[in-house]
């Protein structure tokens, strides 16, 4: 076992000072995925910084009928939450989708947006991989890589973001609150936050060395708008996404007033369709015309020799989540 140093922060300005004083070091808060890293050998930080006991568990409604959402703020409560269930309901479905009660019962909102690849090749010392060890090179793209990504990867990473939440996050124009060393605070999209893996595969997300997730902060939902998130797996729970989909939906008269649309399980990070949405705004939300919307997204494609099914997968969640909220659905009351 690799020795590294233990240090129970009481505030945000002492887990920041902490982390300068410790270099290699890493913030924990539930450790499910952290620590099961350190097992392996992958992560092997020189200090842990406990976060867990920072006063960062409240979800609070804001004046403009938004929420914020504390950084430590377990899945399970957070997906329990009535006004998350009421207002943002694909947030609650999309954390009971991610894992076991078990898991959720210790997982905090910052640990989940920073979790790392499931990627066997990242996990594995003996194999190559550019996010693990840079320079490297990626084992999966000769190898097996058929639950890997085929929207914006690179020669350097294939590798899938396993996150349900924030998949959600994305199609819910959230934002990710940070506190840094200097003891200022600024926001980040949560659609922008983690990196496409084009030159620093190493880089998960744009968080600068140092700086703590304080909270996510989640718009007023617009009066009427529905959505949903759907996940294709292997087996019936607790299976990272082979395809998953936010769609969060607001019609006026029969038309798109706005459509946000993300993708899971395709690309390093979340996936916003904004393709799709701009073509979706101010149409009527016909079966052909959500289908050559998607599809026009999924142009962008690039699948590998062993990953193509995940293109139509992804095309038929989509669309099937967008004809049930539009109640287009065939056998639908509402279907024209």
């Amino acid at each position: 076992m690799k020795p590294f140093a233990y240090v129970r922060a009481t505030s945000l300005q002492e887990a920041a000072d902490a982390y300068a004083a410790h270099p290699g070091s890493r913030y924990l808060g539930g450790g499910t995925n952290l620590v099961d890293l350190m097992k392996l050998g992958v992560e092997t930080p020189g200090a842990l910084i406990d976060v867990s006991r920072l006063p960062l568990e409240e979800i609070r409604e804001l004046p403009d009928g938004g929420l914020r959402v504390g950084a430590t703020v377990r899945n399970s409560d957070l997906a329990a939450d009535p006004l998350v269930r009421t207002r943002y309901p694909l947030l609650s479905r999309a954390l009971l989708s991610g894992a076991s009660g078990q898991l959720r019962n210790v997982a905090t909102t910052g640990g989940n947006l920073l979790q790392r690849t499931r990627c066997g090749y990242f996990q594995d010392l003996s194999k190559p991989c550019n996010k693990r060890e840079p320079g490297s090179g990626c084992g999966a793209r000769d190898g097996l890589h058929r639950d890997h990504a085929v929207l914006g990867h690179s020669e350097h990473c294939i590798a899938t973001h396993p996150s349900d939440m924030a998949v959600a996050l994305a199609a819910l124009d959230a934002e990710v609150e940070l506190y840094g060393e200097a003891g200022t605070t600024r926001t980040v999209a949560a659609a922008e936050f983690h990196r496409l893996p084009a030159d620093r595969p190493e880089q998960d997300t744009v968080i600068r060395p140092g700086e703590i997730i304080t909270a996510v902060i989640l718009p007023a939902a617009a009066p009427g708008a529905v959505s949903l998130y759907r996940k294709a797996r292997e087996r019936a729970s607790y299976a990272f996404a082979l395809a998953s989909v936010a769609v969060v939906l607001d019609l006026d008269d029969g038309r798109v007033r706005r459509v946000a649309l993300a993708f899971g399980g395709l690309a390093h990070r979340p996936w916003r369709a904004t393709t799709a949405e701009a073509r979706l705004t101010g149409a009527v939300p016909h079966p052909d015309a959500v289908r050559a919307a998607v599809d026009a997204e999924l142009a962008r494609a690039e699948p590998l020799r062993d990953n193509a099914y995940k293109i139509p997968l992804a095309r038929n969640l989509a669309c099937d989540a967008i004809a049930e909220l539009a109640g287009t659905r065939p056998g639908s009351p509402a279907t024209p």
